[in-house]
């Protein structure tokens, strides 16, 4: 006599809800750390660096969107980061609105600014569109530099306080790292989720379709001009709530930070390059090796702090004197090894590794 599994007993190993949630786990229990994390350590310099770390996984993913699934490799997303950093500072500056308030209407004013980029420059292809993505960020940081009674020119804006959230008859302070970690971590998880929501969505087939082959899209169907768009301004609304958090979390922009090609831009490219493009893990593992090196050639004291290294290291020592500010110079070398011997990333190039050994294993090899 068969006998029924009790309906509250959990599901068996190959119970369609359990297989459906492993692939989860590690992420989870991942995310589950780092809101720990902070109770664990008291030294402000990590908490620092993720946020700068989540920061990363938040830009990268805005990239992703479209220049990850779509293959339009734009490299003016600095536009839309800083039109979210200016929008945010100047509802604070000019009208008093808190930052957490002004982070929607920021996101509003990034895709409103890609609406109208995206109606230009997604009438070019390849080197051309580069090109056109380039000279839009460009326009808008001089244009930045330009109108000083708007933006205040090259001196930008310091940010002497940032109010308190009020929520909930709850008042949350934001003058320490610990509300931003929290903060960036939450708007990461969220990025991650919905480029894996896109990926597994209509207007994510259609965009691998356009990146594999946009005149074979067009045939089919797809509306090309639309599908580009809406995932331009979904990758814009992102990058403009990271440009607005940065903003109130280093309180200070100005045209030639937020709007900079080679910080922000290619920084973002380059991610997702470096992770995998067209991946939902790309991003988060190009920023956690992007974000370290970069800090390391920046600050390599930090890895005194840390305690990772003594005081009188002659290996930090070296960096400081020799590589300091070398960020740019090891991003070309970078960019030539991935090219050379991993070109869909290093996620592409683990899972060549593991289809390589699974097709030598011995179980694989019987008949």
């Amino acid at each position: 006599m068969t006998t029924l599994p009790s309906p509250d007993a959990p599901p068996a190993p190959g119970h369609p809800t359990l297989r459906r949630a492993l692939p989860f786990a590690p992420a989870a229990a991942l995310v589950l750390f780092l809101t720990a994390f902070p109770a664990l350590q008291s030294k402000p310099y990590p908490l620092h660096m993720g946020v700068i770390l989540f920061l990363a996984v938040l830009q990268g993913s805005a990239w992703n969107l479209i220049g990850g699934y779509g293959g339009q490799y734009s490299i003016g997303h600095a536009a839309y980061f800083g039109v979210g950093a200016y929008a945010a500072v100047l509802l604070l500056v000019r009208l008093g609105l808190a930052p957490w308030f002004g982070l929607g209407l920021a996101m509003v004013a990034a895709a409103g600014v890609a609406a109208v980029v995206g109606s230009i420059t997604f009438r070019l292809r390849g080197p051309y569109f580069v090109l056109a993505s380039i000279a839009a960020a460009e326009i808008l940081r001089l244009g930045a530099l330009y109108f000083r009674n708007f933006t205040n020119g090259a001196e930008g804006f310091v940010v002497a306080e940032v109010p308190a959230l009020h929520l909930f008859g709850l008042s949350f302070e934001f003058a320490g790292k610990l509300p931003f970690y929290f903060l960036t971590l939450a708007l990461a998880v969220a990025a991650v989720a919905l480029s894996r929501a896109v990926l597994r969505s209509r207007l994510g087939y259609a965009l691998l379709a356009i990146r594999d082959d946009q005149d074979a899209a067009q045939s089919l169907g797809i509306d090309v001009p639309r599908a580009k768009n809406v995932a331009l301004a979904l990758s814009a609304a992102l990058t403009g709530a990271a440009g607005a958090v940065f903003a109130g979390f280093t309180r200070f922009v100005d045209p030639n930070t937020v709007f900079s090609l080679t910080d922000v831009s290619i920084e973002m490219a380059l991610i997702c390059i470096l992770g995998g493009a067209g991946t939902v893990e790309g991003p988060v593992i190009g920023a956690l090796l992007l974000v370290p090196l970069k800090e390391v050639l920046r600050n390599p004291r930090g890895l005194v702090t840390l305690g990772l290294f003594p005081p009188g290291s002659s290996l930090v020592g070296f960096v400081q004197h020799h590589l300091s500010n070398a960020h740019q110079l090891v991003y070309g070398l970078l960019l030539v090894v991935l090219v050379l011997f991993a070109p869909d990333g290093l996620s592409g190039l683990a899972r060549r590794l593991v289809a390589r050994r699974r097709s030598a294993s011995p179980a694989a090899a019987s008949p």
